[in-house]
């Protein structure tokens, strides 16, 4: 998700085709074409510029509506309701070939759902079916301590910056716990999946967030070619 807004001009902005799998957005006042997954301009007069990130989560709807209460819902337009995807749309894809070359000491399959996560300049891919046995996930990316962690539904995903005042905690999951409760070591404190702790000396303090993108590892290593993998 990125702000519409670029150097104090709003953009308006519509699919213009598809580039390795991945949305090219055209904006109506320069012609600059806009790749989805970097938010960088590839073609037209501003290329080279970036669109500024919104951060955001991808959450089911249940964890979404019990942590925001009062959210509002966007309701689909019946108008065009025939143009939404199907529900079963992973499945279809799944099925169509890519068109990135395929290295033969690929280390994950092309169509491999991972995490993607940019600090700095350095950029990590973590695949999903790693995070979800090993939540929480403890790392350091671009000089930063992180945290990883794989919601109750075991589809959303959050990462967060574990320094406190200074200090990197380290954190372990409560085992047999449901809603899901972080305890870190330095100080016993309680966090909840929200990144905030809830008990302990250090109740009311929140962690900061951190961007992260459920991609395919095909798409991800595309756009950025410098990047590991979590082992």
């Amino acid at each position: 998700m990125w702000e519409s807004q670029v150097d104090g001009r709003k953009l308006n902005f519509h699919l213009a085709g598809i580039n390795n799998q991945n949305f090219i957005m055209r904006d109506e006042e320069t012609g600059t074409w806009w790749q989805q997954v970097s938010g960088e301009g590839i073609l037209g007069p501003m290329k080279g510029a970036r669109l500024k990130l919104v951060f955001h989560d991808e959450l089911p709807f249940a964890t979404w509506k019990l942590e925001q209460g009062r959210g509002r819902v966007l309701r689909p337009d019946q108008r065009v309701a025939g143009n939404y995807e199907k529900a079963d749309w992973e499945d279809h894809m799944v099925r169509f070939p890519t068109v990135t070359p395929i290295a033969p000491d690929e280390p994950l399959p092309q169509r491999e759902l991972i995490i993607g996560i940019t600090i700095a300049e350095a950029s990590r891919a973590y695949p999903r079916a790693a995070l979800r046995t090993q939540t929480p996930v403890l790392d350091t990316l671009g000089g930063v301590p992180i945290v990883i962690v794989v919601g109750d539904d075991k589809k959303a995903v959050r990462a967060f910056d574990t320094r406190v005042d200074g200090r990197a905690l380290e954190f372990f999951a409560r085992p047999d716990i449901s809603p899901l409760r972080l305890v870190d070591k330095e100080t016993g404190s309680e966090w909840d999946f929200t990144g905030k702790a809830i008990s302990g000396p250090l109740a009311g303090h929140s962690l900061g967030k951190i961007a992260v993108l459920a991609d395919y590892w095909f798409d991800w290593k595309a756009y950025h070619p410098g990047g590991d993998i979590f082992r």
